[in-house]
């Protein structure tokens, strides 16, 4: 066959994995498995290029079904085009709006095809002069002797920073939070995440004790439609704030930039995929903002992609990486090593989907 490689076919294929336990967060959220997309991008050539998305209902208003839908309402567009032409491939995925995840996914199932259509995969085209990162674990809401017990889980398993949710009650929050603080003294550093449950009167004074517990930043604490109150917030500098939710997109980061509401972006590739999250980070970094990498509960493969865009120089902040560790199973076909902290991402290079493993968890 000659000429450049076009694309032949996009696929999704829902895949289902458990986990150790529930992971719980905000007012009233919680997941009870992994049930995830495989987006599958085939070339006339053979090549195949392939991302997680996963779909989150309560965050993204997605599911398993959607992602599917959208990407065959996409998929006649994009079919015929030379997997060479981002910009083309990029204008296709951005003709439909929200549908963040099924579009971050492709984008980088795209990004995969065409390094791999090359003779390179996104370990050549991708990997940024940072290979070894910081890690962090999502503490999900528990009883404090079930987060107590996860901590001590995955911290053997080499992580040495917790995300740890809170916001459905402050006293308890403020209780776990010096648990871990007796158990793990400065070895481990630990953050917390609000996810917009706070109000704009309660969050200086809960900012301040989660400050004195020795919390190095709270993410999201006020709802995002607070803009006002969170750009006053974030005035007072009392507890360096993460921008999550308030900055799903371009436009979203480009307003909370100009209201100056927060410390550090959480970028996620999840919902991102690499095109965006690469400006973003960089237009973070433009604006003297520190960069991390969040996870939307990914499994492996979605860690290795996630893991990709934080080697990138504009990353300063641990990333949340190391949610494989809450999984039973994972479609990898080797397991991801974390070691006192830290993950080498060189080593995730022939890290690749089990093709007898997703048969296995794939939904019919």
């Amino acid at each position: 066959m000659t000429g450049p490689a076009r694309i032949a076919r996009i696929e999704g294929v829902p895949y289902r994995l458990p986990l150790t336990s529930a992971l719980a967060w905000g007012a009233h959220s919680a997941l009870s498995a992994a049930e995830h997309v495989l987006v599958r991008v085939t070339l006339d050539d053979g090549t195949v290029g392939v991302a997680e998305a996963p779909p989150r209902p309560t965050i993204y208003g997605e599911t398993p079904g959607s992602v599917v839908a959208i990407l065959a309402h996409l998929a006649p567009a994009l079919i015929g085009l030379p997997i060479a032409d981002a910009a083309a491939l990029s204008r296709v995925r951005n003709s439909v709006t929200n549908n963040h995840t099924a579009r971050g996914a492709l984008d980088m199932a795209l990004w995969d095809a065409r390094a791999r259509a090359t003779g390179q995969t996104l370990f050549d085209t991708l990997l940024g002069p940072t290979s070894r990162v910081r890690v962090s674990f999502i503490l999900g809401i528990d009883t404090p002797a079930g987060m107590l017990a996860e901590a001590e889980r995955v911290v053997a398993a080499g992580v040495r920073c917790l995300k740890v949710k809170v916001g459905r009650d402050h006293t308890r929050d403020l209780g776990v939070i010096r648990d871990l603080r007796a158990t793990f003294g400065d070895s481990v550093q630990l953050y917390a995440d609000s996810n917009e449950t706070l109000t704009p009167e309660l969050a200086p004074t809960a900012l301040d004790a989660m400050r004195e517990a020795g919390l190095t930043y709270v993410e999201e604490p006020l709802p995002v439609r607070n803009l006002r109150a969170r750009m006053e917030l974030q005035a007072r500098h009392l507890l360096p704030i993460v921008a999550d939710d308030s900055c799903f997109t371009p436009a979203d980061l480009t307003r909370e930039l100009d209201f100056d509401t927060f410390d550090i972006l959480n970028v996620k590739t999840a919902r991102n995929g690499f095109t965006d999250g690469l400006a973003m980070l960089k237009a973070a970094t433009a604006a003297g903002k520190r960069g991390m990498v969040g996870s939307q509960a990914s499994t492996g493969l979605g860690t290795v992609h996630a893991a990709l865009l934080s080697t990138q120089a504009e990353v300063t902040e641990p990333c949340e990486l190391s949610f494989v560790l809450k999984l039973q199973d994972d479609l990898l076909n080797q397991p991801i090593p974390f070691e006192d902290g830290w993950l080498d991402v060189a080593s995730l290079r022939h890290h690749s989907v089990d093709p007898a493993k997703l048969r296995h968890y794939q939904l019919t």
